[in-house]
């Protein structure tokens, strides 16, 4: 029940992202820059296998990772975070066209529901009109944005599927804590220079690093290990069914019926297919 219990706030705490990145006055790379930056630090002071595993291969997958964590928040500053979170839930679709190419996994029949569902999803959400808000300036930028990190999310997984079948070890910690690094740093020169930092903003970095990366992480890392794939994953989804909610709370943000029915969409096709995947005779 514990490790359930983690897994749970773990998909909360992921969840709570759109809320917050909004909540700050900063710029986009403002809040990309400074939350990775207090992320990396919680995560190296934190568990020790942050500090562990590193080498020169998890580099390109780290970049994947820190590019996504960007294209997250900036994708958040432009559009509705359901739509942010919603199209970022497309990397299981992208994992599967590159599993050919880049892992020598072929897609299967089962696959091949998945992607229409996907698309199907895609074409549900696109077919709607976003209207211009205060927290969502320019949706259609946002939304490529968002489409983008759903790729580089989908790379980063592929990336560290390949290194488990090489090593056998887990960096996927360690990737975090360098993915992190890797975004502050690329960040930090759009941030500058920082002409205000109020006390609000400054509660928001903290938040958002040491506890909606940092902690949920924490949670993740001690519970993910004792829980089927199945029931972890399921849990997870917490992050994309919430994350509208807390923005809607938090700001009135009101993402459009047609983007939640596209991502209801979306979000219940990798849940059947998850399902369908754990009872696949492995080869």
């Amino acid at each position: 029940m514990r490790n359930r219990l983690l897994l749970v706030a773990a998909g909360l705490l992921f969840s709570t992202g759109g809320a917050a990145i909004k909540a700050a006055s900063l710029s986009g790379w403002q809040v990309a820059s400074f939350r990775s930056g207090v992320a990396a630090v919680v995560l190296l002071a934190a568990l020790p296998n942050a500090r562990q595993r590193w080498h020169w291969r998890m580099l390109p997958v780290a970049v994947a990772y820190a590019a996504t964590l960007i294209l997250f928040v900036l994708a958040n500053r432009l559009t509705t975070s359901a739509n942010a979170i919603f199209l970022q839930a497309t990397a299981p679709l992208y994992l599967l066209l590159l599993g050919p190419l880049l892992l020598r996994e072929p897609i299967r029949r089962a696959d091949v529901y998945y992607i229409l569902a996907v698309g199907a999803g895609l074409a549900v959400f696109f077919a709607g009109h976003d209207t211009v808000a205060a927290t969502a300036p320019d949706p259609p930028r946002g939304n490529l944005l968002a489409l983008a990190s759903g790729v580089t999310f989908a790379l980063m997984l592929a990336g560290l599927r390949w290194h488990g079948r090489q090593s056998g070890a887990d960096s996927g910690i360690a990737t975090v804590a360098a993915g992190n690094l890797i975004a502050f740093a690329a960040a930090l020169p759009m941030a500058l220079p920082l002409h205000a930092f109020a006390a609000r903003d400054a509660a928001v970095i903290l938040y958002l690093g040491a506890a909606q990366i940092g902690l949920a992480y924490w949670c993740l890392t001690r519970a993910i290990r004792h829980v089927p794939a199945f029931e972890a994953t399921t849990m997870l989804q917490l992050e994309p069914a919430m994350n509208p909610v807390w923005t809607w709370l938090v700001h009135g943000e009101r993402p459009t019926l047609w983007a939640l029915a596209g991502g209801a969409v979306i979000v219940s096709a990798t849940l059947v297919n998850t399902w369908f995947g754990r009872r696949r005779p492995t080869t």
